[in-house]
């Protein structure tokens, strides 16, 4: 079991937990892990190592072949999947807004479905939309009028809008060209920091987990590789493979200095 933040508490916990699907592949293998309360962890990994499954177990948009997944010491299984989705926020990629309700109505749904008071509602969609820097005019327009940066911006509000202790996000920046996703991934880090959820993200870049993680849990196969902080796994990458992943960012910044030093492009 990976151990949790000194002085921190377990929000979710992965008691040797296996996945399964057709043919008896199996994606996950004895998973045990733990989030500490308010942890930023990043989930990272080559593409089937298991890392949205493991995601998408928090939320019960899949159940566990073996083992089990708890929340705040329960256990997810035992929980009503509604109302525990409706407790989580979930950013990922292709964002899903409702491409009929409008940028405010997109927002406040899931408070809506909650019954907050109108009251409530309304001024919650204005601070979130001043949180993630959207301009509240544009509370009445429609998705398919903005950008796909504002679109992001419209999904990370409205997985905020509920306060939520636990934000997922399964690579919620990757179809982003680079500018906006960096100025959204620092945007994000710092509304975790104000607000205080625990965060897991799942990203396939190093450079991003790098910058944004409190701890990053390197997966391959089913299975923790290493589990760290960044300093910890620039330091002591524990084999050939997280030392292949940390060497990436390192190679792309040193190929950008030279560049810079020799006035030619990358």
């Amino acid at each position: 079991m990976v151990s949790l933040k000194r002085g921190a508490g377990c929000m979710i916990r992965f008691e040797n937990v296996s996945k399964s699907y057709r043919r008896g592949h199996a994606v996950l293998r004895g998973l045990n892990l733990e989030i500490a309360e308010r942890e930023f962890a990043v989930l990272i990994g080559p593409s089937g190592c298991g890392k949205s499954t493991t995601l998408s177990l928090v939320n019960r948009l899949i159940a566990p072949t073996a083992g089990a997944v708890l929340m705040d010491g329960a256990d997810t299984a035992e929980m009503d999947p509604v109302m525990l989705r409706r407790r989580i926020g979930f950013v990922f990629q292709s964002i899903g807004l409702f491409p009929h309700l409008s940028v405010a109505e997109n927002i406040g749904i899931t408070p809506r479905l909650l019954g907050w008071p109108t009251q409530e509602i309304s001024a919650r969609i204005r601070e979130l939309m001043e949180m993630v820097r959207l301009p509240f005019a544009y509370a009445e327009r429609l998705p398919r009028h903005l950008s796909g940066g504002e679109q992001q911006r419209v999904g990370l509000a409205r997985a905020l809008a509920a306060r939520p202790k636990i934000m997922l996000m399964d690579e919620p920046f990757g179809a982003l060209d680079p500018l906006v996703r960096d100025e959204l991934g620092a945007e994000y880090r710092a509304i975790h920091d104000r607000l205080g959820p625990t965060t897991i993200l799942v990203t396939h870049d190093m450079t991003e987990a790098l910058l944004l993680a409190d701890d990053i849990v390197v997966m391959r196969q089913g299975e923790i590789v290493q589990r760290g902080s960044p300093r910890d796994l620039l330091g002591s990458p524990a084999d050939d493979f997280v030392r292949s992943m940390i060497e990436s960012p390192r190679r792309r910044a040193e190929r950008l200095n030279e560049a810079l030093s020799l006035g030619t492009p990358a």
